[in-house]
């Protein structure tokens, strides 16, 4: 009996499919074209967010400038128009959320009154730096403006240091060194901007919000990581979405109660009127330095939700050469030895920047890799301490 079953046993091995070489290799070049696949549409879509990132801080900052060149004078309205912009994202919001909300779900929940007290506090910072930059806009020459927001790096690491508990290597404190001198020498800088001069002290005004400007920028991404972590316990795309919507409307509510606060837009016929470009250039500007301030934030928010905040971060940097060669072309700043010294020193610092967080995701992959690698053994190794008790 024992002989017939075994020989059943044969049998219906005989008859089951035996996997061909030609079968495995098939299966590995299938999922190594699905993996590579994938791959290229995650760099497609990067590459597309850092075009979105350069393309839109940069022009969004070359029209801040002409608003204020061409009769512009509001610093609360230059202010509204950096923020007031984010009902453009609405339907970027609603075509992106789909494929989206798959991913990185947990069970946790967050309470409405701490939900509201993340997307207030971080509102208020938002304002408090968009009209310190606006400030900054006003009196210095715009390459200056640029160089000195290199520093917003420094800041981040540092923040990100304190609230986050980010390894300060020595590569990074490079990167901070470099940046702090990079800003530092800007402060002994005494041009003056080409189409409006400037006194002194406008300058030394002009500097500090701008550096100060920077700070709060550099805090307000350190933030959100810790709001992401503590309090709303997790990073999907749509609490990204949700975060930057609800604290854009909060920045837009207050901007706009500053300008009415300040009697600001009484000005604002009076500075249409005389605006010298005309009524219809007075428009667009502020239009499209809204939309283009929008087109920033989406690719900013892609680039925190494909790879981090620090890497979002590192990327705005990474046009710091292009407003300074744009202000040369259009508003004729002069580049004199100090802003190039300065540039050179904050492109460094950007580089080594760079290289930390390569070195970091370099190290994470190969972490990765060995516990996907060794992930069978565990179960053998149990099995021989088994039979061995």
């Amino acid at each position: 009996m024992k002989g017939d079953q075994e020989l059943q046993v044969i049998v219906q091995q005989a008859k089951e499919p035996i996997p061909t070489d030609q079968d495995e290799k098939s299966s590995v070049s299938g999922s190594q074209t699905k993996v590579s696949h994938s791959t290229y549409k995650r760099w497609l879509r990067m590459a597309v967010y850092t075009l979105f990132v350069i393309s839109g801080q940069s022009v969004a900052t070359i029209l801040g400038r002409l608003y204020y060149d061409n009769g512009g004078n509001s610093k609360w309205l230059a202010t509204v128009v950096q923020v007031v912009g984010f009902p453009i994202l609405l339907p970027y919001y609603l075509l992106s959320v789909k494929p989206h909300t798959t991913t990185h779900r947990d069970g946790k929940i967050t309470s409405l009154r701490n939900r509201a007290l993340v997307y207030i506090v971080l509102g208020l910072l938002v304002v408090a730096a968009c009209y310190l930059y606006s400030i900054g806009l006003l009196y210095l020459p715009i390459s200056t403006l640029s160089l000195i927001g290199a520093s917003q790096l420094a800041f981040t690491a540092f923040f990100s240091y304190l609230l986050n508990s980010q390894k300060l290597t020595p590569i990074i404190l490079n990167s901070l060194f470099l940046l702090t001198i990079s800003s530092t020498l800007l402060a002994f800088n005494s041009e003056e901007s080409n189409s409006k001069k400037v006194t002194k002290e406008e300058y030394v005004k002009g500097f500090i919000c701008t550096v100060g400007a920077s700070a709060g920028f550099g805090l307000l991404l350190s933030l959100q990581q810790l709001a992401f972590r503590k309090v709303l316990k997790k990073q999907t795309f749509s609490e990204v979405m949700d975060l930057i919507i609800y604290m854009s409307l909060v920045a837009s509510c207050v901007s706009v109660v500053g300008l009415f606060a300040t009697s600001e837009w009484k000005t604002l016929s009076n500075e249409m009127e005389n605006y010298k470009l005309g009524k219809v250039s007075y428009v667009m500007n502020l239009v499209w330095t809204a939309v283009t301030w929008q087109v920033f934030s989406i690719g900013g928010t892609g680039l925190i939700f494909e790879l981090s905040s620090l890497f979002s971060n590192a990327i705005s940097a990474l046009g710091l050469p292009v407003v300074p060669i744009l202000a040369i072309i259009i508003f004729h700043d002069k580049m004199n030895g100090l802003k190039v010294i300065s540039m050179i020193l904050a492109i460094w610092g950007f580089i080594s920047y760079v290289y930390q967080q390569y070195l970091d995701e370099k190290n994470l992959k190969k972490s990765h890799g060995i516990t996907t690698s060794e992930s069978p053994d565990p179960p053998e190794a149990e099995g021989s301490s088994e039979q061995s008790k």
